[in-house]
């Protein structure tokens, strides 16, 4: 805990993530951004905040990025943030984004020039679990460095998933979420079907749980399906969208089959250019009725 932690991302995943290093003994400093939860309980938990990107970097030895996707990580690092200048021999990038696998590589071969440290460390679950510091992790980089941050982690997760060499976090990241956000869509679009027709929700759900439609998916459409209640999957459907357009890149740079995949992405992205973006997934029950 001797090492100064900085953070790029106080959102609704990141705030989670910021509270449970500030309050389990880490020095804390993160970036101030119009994008940021609220910071007031980060402050009186001892975190500091920085104007700059590079600021905060050259006042960190392991910098913790959790932003919306690629293009912002690039930006962070490359761009406007200028923070790989600010990186020195040691140090330790770790970026809890969902990003292009590919750019992951790119972008950790030019820390590693540096001589500092990357390593892709993935989430899933959801902001409730980012605020019980019970997050899932699936992590890609050298072993040695990965043991060296494990702790830092470990003050946010519940469960870390080793992938392998750097990228493979983000790999599997995007197979995971391929699943989940594939297998939402799907049962979205089989109630949406069923409200058409007449069939009892009700009946439908309880058949689903009760069969072969069971599991974590349906769970987290379920309360939408009956009272209307998005909080189990605060997941936009923009964000669902450029997620599937990741995995479909990397299924095309693997020469891997992507038909399921091509389906489930025209659906959210059909929503998106509806103007439904900014809706929450499980939402999509009601849209996909229009």
């Amino acid at each position: 805990m001797n090492e100064r932690v900085g953070m790029i991302g106080v959102g609704l995943m990141g705030h989670g993530i910021a509270k449970n290093i500030a309050l389990k003994g880490w020095g804390l400093r993160y970036l101030r951004h119009p994008g940021n939860q609220p910071t007031d309980d980060l402050d009186r938990a001892g975190a500091k905040g920085c104007d700059t990107a590079a600021e905060l970097a050259g006042a960190s030895d392991i910098l913790v990025l959790c932003v919306t996707g690629t293009p912002q990580v690039e930006d962070v690092l490359l761009g406007s943030g200028r923070v790989l200048e600010a990186l020195r021999p040691g140090m330790v990038v770790v970026d809890c984004s969902t990003a292009n696998p590919t750019s992951t590589v790119s972008l950790a071969a030019k820390v590693v020039e540096k001589g500092a440290h990357f390593v892709d460390a993935a989430m899933t679950r959801t902001p409730k679990e980012a605020e019980e510091g019970r997050l899932n992790l699936l992590v890609g980089g050298e072993p040695e460095v990965v043991a060296q941050v494990r702790p830092l982690l470990s003050a946010f997760s519940e469960n870390i998933f080793e992938a392998g060499g750097v990228g493979t976090g983000h790999q599997l990241k995007l197979l995971h979420n391929f699943v989940s956000l594939g297998s939402v869509t799907l049962i979205a679009e089989a109630v949406a079907c069923a409200g058409k027709g007449g069939v009892s929700m009700d009946a439908l759900v309880e058949c689903l749980a009760k069969g072969g439609g069971g599991g974590v998916a349906l769970e987290r459409l379920r309360p939408y399906i009956e009272v209307g209640e998005t909080a189990q999957l605060r997941f936009s459907i923009a964000n669902a969208a450029k997620d599937l357009s990741y995995y479909r890149r990397l299924a095309e740079d693997l020469g891997a089959a992507d038909l399921v995949a091509e389906g489930v992405s025209r659906t959210l992205e059909g929503l998106v250019g509806r103007g439904e973006g900014q809706a929450f997934v499980p939402e999509a029950v009601r849209l996909l009725q229009d």
